[in-house]
């Protein structure tokens, strides 16, 4: 065992500092988004989503790194890495529809102009009364929650948010007030 340690030295302490570095950054990371979540005033549950997601790229590039610390051959690397993307590359052609919506609901967490309690109109011919005024409920990891007047419930798309045309109609702060005027 003690042969092990001093075979092996090098790689040990680039394994300890590259955990070190891994955890600081995961720690300042999640602090960061919060940070932005809190500012814009977005939901937890979907900060908690988008920290998810820093993580585990975050743990790709620690994979990564840990690997060419040990020294493992580029050949056996190239090997492993190109069957578990010809595995991949298939498995997420097929799903492409899931990956967009979560690849959106990224981009919606940093930079969606809308909240949830707002009321907006969807430009889209395809729902059948485009000019209907529609409650965001909640927003999720692949969709949003419309509330339509009629209590109808209406789960679109995160990547069809941001392809078609939204107009606010009325903000969450705003029906405040009206509702106070009342």
């Amino acid at each position: 065992m003690e042969t092990f340690f001093l075979d092996y030295q090098d790689e040990l302490v680039g394994t300890g500092i590259c955990l070190l570095v891994f955890l600081i950054l995961k720690y300042l990371g999640a602090k960061a988004i919060r940070k932005v979540g809190k500012i814009s005033d977005i939901n937890k549950v979907r900060t908690r989503l988008i920290i998810k997601y820093s993580t585990v790229g975050l743990t790709s590039f620690g994979i990564v790194a840990l690997i060419l610390i040990w020294g493992v051959e580029m050949k056996d690397i190239g090997l492993v890495f190109s069957s578990a993307f010809a595995v991949i590359g298939v498995a997420l052609f097929a799903q492409w529809s899931i990956l967009s919506n979560i690849t959106a609901g990224v981009i919606l967490f940093f930079s969606f102009p809308f909240r949830i309690g707002d009321k907006i109109k969807i430009m889209d011919k395809e729902i059948e009364l485009p000019e209907e005024v529609y409650y965001i409920e909640d927003i999720r990891a692949f969709h949003v929650h419309l509330r339509k007047a009629n209590g109808e419930l209406l789960t679109y798309p995160n990547n069809m948010m941001l392809q078609k045309a939204i107009v606010l109609a009325e903000t969450y702060e705003d029906s405040l007030e009206n509702s106070d005027a009342l």
